[in-house]
């Protein structure tokens, strides 16, 4: 499709939603600015638009306090609801989170996302410094042969301090700190926003990695009657309380073998189990939420090559598996969540 910097019809119109703006010269500079940015992808703003003038102006739009995400992104999307619609059968809707970091002379005005060791000092400890920029936590929807529809919800954010989990556990433990009040809530938010686009709350399927390990998330899925793939790193409470589901995972035997091909190309043989078990939430929050019946897989690496972290996948899903074939399922799925991150790449390179 080609560009129209004049604001004609083109894929670009298709994108764009005036009405959060209130202003059709913001929404006329808006289609403008993106024509120049899709001519020379990958380009600074400078470069794109070629010009003194048109390079002044982009930055004078960004500059606007009338400007900022939820209008950009309102057209954008309406569009993917309407690719989705058009679509036939489930979508995978894939979460994650990824960090933009400038270098500024006063980082302070931007913000800190975390810290990164940069080598060791003298007497062989680590030292620390501080990155500064923007997280973005983006839900991409994609059909079951991973074809991408578009985003579906996105969150941003900075910190304006930023300790560390490790730090913060030693003063207060996280299982008891109502979830609204963490930031982890966007993953609930960017669900609730992705279930209420494609029109059917039972089409999306809610694709998350260790770090969407959320039960409150779960209880959520159950409210809205939506659905997700979650890979695990808690060992919860199960049953009657008084074992882990790691426990009674232990006693279940192997139901299959699957050769599954991984991003790299290469294949692996995984040992696949899963059971329906009834999953207890943190003892902190009893009061608050209710047992639930979800679907435990695991996937173990069967023979790894040397020089290969092996698969270990601990999966958790409110949907029925009764069979390998439906399990199997399940993993092809949440293999999908590399996709997601392909974005995150292709939105950062250009």
């Amino acid at each position: 499709m080609g560009n129209d910097l004049t604001g004609g019809t083109s894929w670009i119109g298709g994108e764009i939603d005036g009405t959060g703006f209130g202003d059709a010269r913001l929404v006329g500079r808006l289609r403008r600015l993106m024509g120049h940015l899709d001519g020379a992808l990958g380009q600074p703003i400078p470069l794109a638009c070629e010009d003194w003038a048109n390079t002044k102006a982009a930055y004078r739009f960004l500059s606007n306090a009338s400007v900022n995400e939820e209008p950009i992104l309102a057209g954008h999307f309406q569009a993917t609801t309407r690719r989705a619609a058009a679509s036939e059968g489930l979508i995978l809707v894939l979460q994650d989170t990824t960090e933009f970091v400038y270098q500024r002379e006063t980082p302070e005005k931007i913000g800190f996302t975390k810290h990164v060791n940069s080598g060791r000092d003298k007497e062989g400890c680590w030292r620390q410094h501080k990155l500064y920029g923007v997280l973005m936590h983006a839900s991409l929807a994609i059909t079951l042969e991973g074809l991408p529809l578009g985003l579906t919800a996105a969150r941003f954010w900075t910190r304006p301090q930023f300790k560390g989990l490790l730090a913060l556990k030693r003063k207060v433990n996280q299982t008891r700190v109502p979830i609204e009040t963490k930031e982890s809530m966007r993953w609930l938010e960017n669900m609730r926003a992705s279930t209420s686009l494609p029109g059917n709350a039972e089409r999306p399927i809610h694709i998350g990695d260790r770090e969407n390990d959320i039960y409150e998330f779960f209880c959520a899925t159950q409210e809205l009657a939506t659905h997700f793939v979650v890979r695990t790193c808690v060992n919860r409470l199960a049953g009657d309380g008084k074992h882990t589901v790691a426990t009674e995972m232990a006693e279940v035997a192997v139901a299959s073998h699957h050769q599954f091909e991984i991003a790299d190309g290469s294949t692996a043989k995984l040992a696949l189990k899963y059971k329906r078990v009834n999953l207890l939430p943190p003892i902190g929050k009893a009061r608050r939420y209710p047992p639930l019946s979800l679907t435990v897989i695991h996937a173990t690496e069967v023979d790894p090559p040397e020089g290969r972290k092996p698969i270990n996948w601990k999966l958790l899903t409110d949907l029925p598996v009764e069979t390998a074939d439906q399990a199997i399922e399940k993993m092809t799925w949440y293999a999908m969540r590399w996709k997601i991150e392909l974005f995150f790449k292709i939105l950062k390179s250009g």
